[in-house]
């Protein structure tokens, strides 16, 4: 008995090993694609592509994918990397992943990216709240089976979507003063800011 309790304990947590390692696998192929991406496209000095920005916020920190701060606007964009089929609702609190009929919930992304939104905006209080866009991207080969929420795109989608705003709105010295004050205020870029975060995370959920 104490044998099957052993093997079932272990099983569950190399299980839960290796689902925690996969998503975070999945993340990571997603954020690489974007950045990618991103910087290929948008080059400076018109453009400053920032990746995992960790903020302060009133309720601990709030992790963000990229913030592409540009004499066009700024953009806060969440990046997602999916396979399966999606069942997305804009006022959902959590959407549903679909593969081989099994089911997975997962927090709604546009609320997810509302708050790394209005994070941005208070931190960069000095830009018009017009000229800061939310986007939350998908990577992969994932499928909508409900209609796509508006802010949701696809990695060519979004590259149209920053495409799109084409006239100025921000000076260069306007610029570089974003990239340094959220440079400055960013948490390092250390394995313990994800720790943290992420503590952060379950104290609030």
């Amino acid at each position: 008995m104490e044998i099957f309790l052993f093997s079932l304990l272990a099983a569950f947590i190399t299980g839960f090993l290796l689902g925690r390692w996969r998503k975070l696998a999945n993340e990571t192929v997603g954020e690489r694609a974007v950045r990618s991406e991103l910087s290929a496209i948008f080059p400076s000095p018109s453009y400053h592509l920032l990746n995992s920005v960790t903020l302060p916020c009133h309720d601990g920190s709030t992790q963000i994918d990229h913030v592409l701060v540009s004499t066009f606007g700024i953009f806060v964009i969440e990046s997602k990397h999916y396979s399966g089929w999606i069942f997305a609702n804009a006022k959902s609190a959590q959407w549903t992943q679909v593969i081989y009929k099994v089911k997975h919930k997962f927090q709604n992304p546009l609320r997810q990216n509302y708050k790394h939104h209005a994070t941005v905006q208070k931190l960069l209080d000095f830009i018009p709240k017009e000229h800061i866009y939310s986007a939350v991207v998908f990577t992969g080969d994932a499928e909508f089976k409900t209609e796509v929420p508006s802010g949701v795109y696809n990695l060519d989608q979004l590259v149209s979507f920053i495409k799109s705003k084409n006239t100025e709105v921000v000076s260069q010295n306007r610029v570089q003063f974003c990239v340094g004050r959220l440079e400055c205020t960013r948490f390092s870029l250390t394995s313990q800011t994800d720790v943290e975060h992420r503590a952060s995370l379950e104290n609030r959920f």
